[in-house]
């Protein structure tokens, strides 16, 4: 099941894959327990989620239930992207890159692993037989 669900990833859902790898990555290395900055981050989870999901169409519990991962990434992003904010803010990050080679390195690491593990699983399904999207 996990071979069939990597091998028909498309490319824009392999970037959303090496994004929250990415993000993983630096928060591992920088975590910091506060709950300021979790709280602070679910909050504007909620608040900039919620006009996500409104600006995308009709904010329903149906809509929800129907395209649940799909409304569930429009809470997510705003969440990962404060909560990330919050913990690089003054240790000379410049965007997503941290100062250090060796934190960079690790996370694009990850996500070479990660793509090595698509095409893998693409390959894989491919030689079973199946037509991979």
């Amino acid at each position: 099941m996990l071979v069939s669900y990597l091998a028909k990833l498309p490319h824009s859902k392999i970037a959303l894959w090496c994004y929250l790898i990415w993000y993983l990555c630096m928060v591992g290395l920088y975590f910091n327990p506060s709950p300021e900055i979790w709280l602070n981050s679910l909050g504007l989870c909620l608040l900039v989620g919620y006009a996500l999901f409104l600006s995308t169409g009709p904010g329903t519990l149906a809509r929800l239930r129907q395209r649940f991962w799909e409304s569930l990434r429009l809470f997510m992003c705003p969440f990962l992207v404060s909560s990330f904010s919050s913990l690089v803010k003054g240790k000379g990050f410049l965007l997503l890159f941290s100062p250090l080679l060796s934190d960079n390195l690790i996370a694009i690491s990850a996500c070479i692993s990660f793509v090595g593990m698509v095409k893998l699983a693409s390959w894989q399904h491919g030689r079973q037989g199946y037509s991979v999207s």
